[in-house]
């Protein structure tokens, strides 16, 4: 693709209709916006990947984790956690926004061309294993939250398959990110859900402003749900998705403040959702919910003492909505890294006729794991906790990769990653290791009885 936009809007109809023709189009819009000065309509032009990943990491298995966490360990020390956490995922998806604009290619694709093929195809094969168990959880906390409301399991599977597959056939990026982006806003359910719990304000107040120390509990319990909480907000899935919706929304290297403040607007965005359900929950914390069968049904039976019935359903409909829109997200992002890393389509720009093994990918991810979930007897039992902490232990490589691609000078050119930048990714990147060896250790040592 150019890096500059066309001068008019393309009137060929059959290349209207074409991946290059529909960002052609997406980008004349761009260019007009910006030459009339109108700066927030530039902003609602180029706003989505970044809102779209961090709402979609507020994911199923995510919002269980903060419910576990407030359940069983109450806000004191998790409160600003939470804020940190996201954080470190916008230092983190900064550096997508930069790489997808300046080289207008999807993070598999640069693997693949900067360090070869092994590791493009470890990369990918990281990316898809993780993804599919993810898609996995995402289905078991859609299902469990519709259950709430006595859908059968096999309803709420084939719901979310027919959706998946409705909302990704538009054929047009633009359209499908829009209508993502609607189902996203339903996170914010969780905020009345904290409001109906009555928390203690004046406590919820002194845990941001102040960092407790760790509450006393089972050491291997609070590991489990700090490294689970971390897999909240960083995971790889989000590099792949972010870089590969920069490239198809056609966005430029003259477009990344507004690629950065359309991903801090989502950071803040899910830190709000996210902390609304540790207060939430925080009142069940003399009531120690098992993680055991952490279900957004059984959450919300919990619940609903203190938060009614209103409340209760809130909390079960917001887990089932978070789990669609991570659903659709991740499998995406499986799909563009295929597409990448065998040069193939890898654009929802194209028709289902036209990208048959990107929608394939796409689909067949869903329905692979649709099967899973209905398996009778299915291992699902803390599945979704540990698909977090699946995915920490996954993120160090591939921030690795992220990085050097981002200190590239020949590829960035004035855009790579300065000192400081570097220093804080760094840090992020050992405290995520960190993180993945506490959770090693405290495993063996449960293990041997210690």
């Amino acid at each position: 693709m150019s890096a500059s936009p066309p001068s008019s809007l393309p009137a060929d109809g059959a290349r209207a209709r074409s991946e290059l023709g529909r960002r052609a189009v997406d980008r004349e819009r761009v260019r007009q916006r910006r030459a009339a000065g109108k700066r927030w309509r530039l902003l609602w032009l180029l706003v989505g990947p970044g809102v779209l990943v961090m709402l979609g990491e507020n994911d199923a298995p995510s919002m269980l984790s903060y419910a576990a966490t407030g359940a069983n360990l109450g806000v004191g020390f998790f409160l600003p956690f939470v804020v940190a956490t996201f954080a470190a995922a916008y230092a983190v998806q900064e550096m997508t926004v930069r790489v997808g604009s300046v080289t207008q290619r999807g993070h598999a694709e640069l693997i693949f061309s900067r360090f070869g093929a092994t590791w493009g195809w470890f990369s990918f094969a990281d990316l898809a294993l993780g993804n599919f168990l993810t898609v996995v959880t995402e289905l078991i906390g859609l299902r469990s939250g519709l259950g709430f409301f006595g859908v059968p399991a096999w309803a709420s599977v084939l719901t979310a398959m027919t959706l998946v597959v409705l909302v990704s056939s538009t054929a047009r990026y633009r359209f499908w990110e829009r209508t993502v982006l609607l189902l996203a806003i339903g996170n914010v359910v969780f905020v009345p859900v904290a409001m109906l719990a009555h928390p203690n304000w004046g406590h919820v107040g002194m845990a941001l402003l102040t960092w407790r120390p760790l509450p006393n509990g089972p050491v291997h319990q609070t590991i489990l749900l700090l490294v689970a909480d971390v897999g909240a907000t960083v995971t790889p899935w989000m590099l792949f998705f972010q870089q590969g919706a920069v490239t198809d929304k056609g966005l430029l290297a003259s477009d990344i403040r507004y690629g950065r403040l359309d991903t801090a607007l989502g950071a803040t965005a899910a830190a709000l959702c996210g902390i609304a359900v540790v207060v939430a929950t925080s009142v069940l914390a003399g009531h120690h919910a098992p993680l055991s069968n952490p279900s957004a049904a059984n959450f919300a039976q919990r619940l609903a003492p203190q938060v009614g019935h209103l409340g209760a359903s809130l909390f079960a409909l917001g887990v089932a909505e978070a789990g669609l829109v991570a659903l659709i997200l991740i499998s995406t992002s499986s799909a563009f890294a295929f597409g990448e890393v065998t040069q193939g389509p890898r654009s929802l720009n194209r028709s289902l006729r036209e990208g048959k093994p990107f929608y394939a990918v796409l689909i067949l991810n869903v329905a692979l794991a649709g099967g899973v979930v209905l398996l009778p007897g299915a291992p699902l039992l803390l599945v979704v906790l540990l698909v977090n902490v699946v995915a920490v232990l996954a993120m160090p490589p591939a921030l690795l990769l992220l990085l050097l691609l981002a200190n590239d000078a020949e590829l960035m050119g004035p855009h790579v990653n300065t000192r400081l930048a570097n220093v804080i990714l760094g840090a992020i990147g050992a405290g995520l290791i960190a993180a993945g060896l506490a959770f090693g250790v405290s495993v063996v040592a449960q293990g041997l009885g210690l």
